[in-house]
């Protein structure tokens, strides 16, 4: 469906994981969101991703398309390195998670930054939110320095002021 709609002109699409992503009832809570079950939570919602994204980006890879089209696979944060007191989920992690892109001239095959030994803490290449949201927009052919809107009588940027695009 992504790929048709990018077909027929459309310029931005959202693909969520909602909900019960598996379809099969066994994800109770939101899925990714494991703070309790994370075995069967995750395990669910990579079975119910991971295919689909794959033949998403082989499809727009076929069709010559991914070479015009960002892909971002991210979210707001990661997940501790530890279980929660519950014993079966763990809390949302804000110092160490993965976001990825693919196709608009992303580099390929090419990673950067590492987590402590634990997953605990981004301790190599670490970037900031903005630096990401900035370099999408650049990638989306936006300058994310002129891109402003006013807030209370002040012009204010999507990357604030401390957003870079990401060269590597």
């Amino acid at each position: 469906t992504a790929r048709r709609l990018l077909e027929r002109g459309v310029r931005f699409i959202q693909i969520f994981a909602g909900k019960n992503a598996a379809g099969d009832g066994a994800v109770d809570d939101v899925p990714w969101d494991g703070h309790n079950n994370i075995e069967t939570n995750h395990r669910e919602c990579g079975l119910a991703t991971d295919r689909p994204a794959a033949a998403l980006l082989a499809d727009l890879k076929a069709r010559g398309m991914l070479d015009t089209t960002l892909v971002v696979f991210c979210t707001e944060f990661g997940r501790l390195p530890f279980m929660q007191a519950n014993g079966t989920g763990r809390d949302h992690n804000i110092d160490g998670f993965t976001c990825w892109l693919a196709g608009a001239g992303v580099k390929r095959g090419f990673s950067l930054g590492a987590t402590d030994e634990l997953g605990w803490k981004a301790v190599a290449d670490r970037r900031t939110l903005y630096d990401f949201n900035a370099t999408i927009l650049h990638l989306l052919g936006l300058d994310h320095e002129r891109l402003s809107y006013p807030v209370s009588g002040t012009e204010r940027r999507l990357t604030d002021v401390r957003g870079h695009v990401i060269r590597e």
